[in-house]
């Protein structure tokens, strides 16, 4: 009796010297399931849940989005993209919808999937344009060895610093004051042609956690 008191004194010890569970290290964005916290606008581009995947296929009308109903400031956030078919994309940060007319715009990481190859370049999404491109950047600009390939994107948000990185490859670096606060959003670039891209594993790191 007494060394069945003893181990449960010992166990019990030993859990409250371990503390309260400590939070996830990152928040996901999507749960691989449904698009629960999330809101389409702009065009008429889909989004559908496939394998665990947002695939974004294009449609009539102007750039679509699928933004976060949520508002994030200084973050690390991590993805993975593939294209299934080429298509102009995007992933837009900190960005907001203008009063009016509800076009999005701010900050945007580039999914280049032309010859150009700026994946990873920051564009400023209906306002100043390009702020952060890559065309003095090789080893950026070969960052993506294949588009029909998963990839993976890192954007970090902090304070007035703006950095990407793709497949771990440094991209842009970029120091700008405009916008301090906004939502994450997934583009589907408009055109004529067809097109279809998609994300998977979003997750965000609020920078500041405990």
């Amino acid at each position: 009796m007494l060394r069945l008191l003893a181990l449960a004194t010992f166990v019990c010890s030993a859990l409250s010297a371990c503390g309260p569970a400590s939070k996830p290290a990152f928040d996901p964005l999507f749960n691989g399931s449904n698009l629960d916290g999330w809101t389409k606008v702009g065009g008429n581009a889909t989004y559908t849940v496939q394998d665990g995947a947002i695939v974004g296929t294009r449609g009539p009308g102007p750039n679509t989005f699928l933004r976060t109903h949520d508002l994030y400031d200084d973050f690390i956030l991590e993805l993975e993209f593939r294209w299934d078919t080429p298509i102009n994309s995007g992933v837009q940060f900190r960005s907001r919808q203008r009063e009016g007319d509800g076009r999005v715009t701010g900050y945007q990481c580039e999914l280049d999937h032309s010859e150009r190859r700026w994946t990873g370049g920051i564009y400023d999404e209906a306002g100043r344009g390009w702020l952060a491109p890559l065309k003095d950047d090789p080893k950026a600009m070969a960052a993506v060895p294949s588009i029909f390939e998963w990839n993976t994107l890192r954007i970090e948000s902090n304070g007035d610093r703006l950095r990407t990185w793709v497949n771990g490859v440094p991209c842009a670096d970029l120091t700008d004051t405009q916008d301090a606060e906004g939502f994450i959003a997934l583009q589907v670039h408009s055109a004529a042609s067809p097109g279809q891209i998609r994300w998977r594993n979003i997750r965000l790191t609020p920078l500041g956690r405990d």
